[in-house]
């Protein structure tokens, strides 16, 4: 603990003593998975804009923080106290960030006046899984799609609020699935289908209400099976994950997988199973494979949603993606797999539609994403 609190302390104190006049663009980054959707922007904003970044992040381990670009300046700074005071006395141009809530919990704007630029790291709404002043408190934001930007002008309009700059940026998640995405192998009997079980995390998702039951259906079934829990839920209910090893894990068409960089289950299933992960929209959309959706709950932060009168994206896009299905009646599922995956080319050819409806500047979004950043930067030293 103490030799963690001086590491932060340290990076602080470096982060400090860079000159006022090369702080423009400062990145904040939560945790390792932000590098992901952070690096096509910095790579553009770098390499071809030539700009330097100070990369400050809370998590030792996060890639941002061992590039070898002398373009990208890194600062470990932790999650406690040091980096309270990083947020609330930064003196910079920008600030960009995919931490939500910024200056409603216990990271505070800054004293100084910095511009605050938020980035979507999912497709998902901005009115049911979030609280609803979630997106409240920045400057600009740069929005994935069109259903975000409309969602949260709404707000703004029903409530009064001053106007945010909105921006079409996109999704740079999706475009990287997109290019590496590959064909699974040919499906000429059940053993051959492969199923994604990668659930959400929560009291009311799939593991808890429904885990053992669908895992036994599926592997009864003849199905390969690799279960990919959300971490959170190794932390939260380990026990829902066990019970399921301890059941199948001896079975060699069952596997585990809780290895947070691991893609072969991706890129190898044939369809996943989810209930309101955005994952689901990643893997339809990007992998252009089908999703069957388990109707659970929907995972709500904000019990007001409905009265911007949308229906949230995650909602509005499970049957577009593939099926959904009750809790109470997954000895259906095995029926559902085998039509979702018979017509591979169909629904890549659906899913295109949809991905162009509801996706900013695909196969760019790092370049609109860099050269809005630059613009704001210019803007703010005038």
């Amino acid at each position: 603990m103490a030799l963690s609190f001086f590491r932060d302390w340290s990076a602080w104190r470096a982060f400090r003593r860079v000159p006022r006049a090369e702080r423009r663009i400062v990145f904040l980054s939560e945790s390792g998975q932000d590098w992901h959707h952070f690096a096509p922007v910095i790579r553009y904003l770098t390499e071809t804009l030539g700009e330097t970044i100070l990369y400050v992040s809370s998590d030792p381990n996060d890639a941002g923080l061992h590039q070898a670009s002398p373009r990208i300046r890194p600062f470990c700074i932790g999650t406690g106290v040091w980096r309270i005071w990083f947020c609330q006395f930064l003196d910079a141009d920008v600030l960009v960030t995919q931490i939500l809530d910024f200056g409603n919990l216990d990271l505070k704007r800054s004293v100084h006046p910095v511009h605050v630029v938020y980035m979507f790291h999912s497709l998902i709404s901005t009115h049911m899984a979030d609280y609803a002043n979630s997106f409240d408190r920045y400057d600009t934001i740069l929005c994935a799609g069109p259903h975000q930007m409309r969602e949260i002008r709404r707000r703004e309009e029903l409530h009064k609020l001053p106007a945010k700059q909105l921006l079409p940026h996109g999704y740079g998640r999706l475009e990287e699935l997109l290019a590496n995405r590959r064909e699974a192998p040919p499906v000429n009997s059940d053993a051959d289908i492969h199923v994604l079980l990668a659930p959400s995390w929560g009291e009311e998702t799939i593991l808890p209400v429904c885990g053992d039951a669908l895992a036994d259906v599926l592997m009864a079934a003849g199905f390969r099976l690799t279960l990919r829990p959300h971490y959170q839920t190794r932390w939260k209910m380990p026990e829902v994950i066990d019970r399921i090893v301890a059941r199948h894990g001896s079975n060699p068409r069952f596997r585990l997988v809780e290895q947070m960089g691991e893609s072969d289950s991706l890129y190898d299933s044939h369809v996943m199973i989810t209930d309101w992960s955005g994952a689901g929209q990643d893997y339809g959309m990007g992998l252009e494979k089908p999703v069957l959706y388990i109707d659970v709950p929907p995972k709500a932060r904000n019990d007001t949603w409905p009265e911007l009168g949308m229906e949230p994206f995650e909602s509005h896009v499970r049957s577009r993606l593939g099926a959904l299905l009750k809790p109470e009646q997954l000895e259906e599922a095995p029926k559902l797999i085998r039509e979702l995956v018979a017509d591979p080319a169909r629904f890549r050819r659906e899913v295109a539609k949809l991905r162009e409806e509801s996706v900013y500047n695909l196969g760019r979004s790092g370049e609109a994403g860099a050269l809005a950043i630059a613009r704001i930067a210019q803007e703010c030293r005038r």
